[in-house]
């Protein structure tokens, strides 16, 4: 992976942890109180919205590069490989790198909304 893939992946990770640490239910109200009640936390809101703006936009530039890279590699039957096998897996391995990327942004977009 490219190290912008690499990038949205981990935010998709990151977003999957925090999520799922929001679930564990042996954490007390309490608890979750005092943290988001914290300096630290009332920091992040301040800039919040406008970090959150920019990830939308960049997840939102990268779903739509991955789509395209998806279409572009999509059009084998236009093009004659049946010549070149190693043309086509080639082909079939960019195809999937492709979708792999189109995938890992589209979750990343929706676990962020």
């Amino acid at each position: 992976m490219s190290l912008q893939w690499t990038a949205v992946a981990t935010f998709l990770y990151a977003e999957v942890f925090a999520v799922l640490l929001l679930c564990v239910p042996f954490i007390s109200p309490k608890r979750w109180s005092k943290i988001f009640k914290s300096r630290l936390v009332a920091l992040i809101t301040t800039y919040g919205n406008t970090a959150f703006i920019v990830i939308i936009c960049i997840l939102v530039f990268l779903l739509v590069d991955a789509f395209r890279e998806v279409r572009k590699y999509s059009v084998t039957e236009k093009v004659d490989l049946s010549n070149n096998p190693v043309a086509i897996e080639h082909i079939h391995m960019k195809l999937f790198r492709a979708q792999r990327n189109e995938y890992i942004a589209g979750f990343a977009l929706l676990l962020c909304l």
